[in-house]
């Protein structure tokens, strides 16, 4: 799946810990930058004012609750 979101420096911490309980890997992305989600420095590299781009194989109904959130409309 694929989703697009709006990250805020305050957010980091808790979507990394979120990301940390999945099974399962999650990317995320703009454009030719890839980073593993569960990387703390990973995500506080990413420009914040750009769209992101979670990318992932997989369920977690925490994940999904907060990707629903964060959530842009595109």
């Amino acid at each position: 799946m694929v989703k697009t979101i709006r990250l805020a420096p305050d957010d980091v911490k808790h979507f990394v810990d979120v990301a940390c309980k999945c099974n399962f890997d999650i990317d995320i992305s703009y454009n030719r930058y890839i980073v593993d989600a569960k990387s703390f420095l990973g995500v506080c590299g990413l420009d914040f004012n750009s769209l992101l781009r979670v990318s992932y194989e997989g369920y977690n109904a925490e994940l999904e609750e907060m990707l629903k959130t964060l959530a842009v409309a595109c």
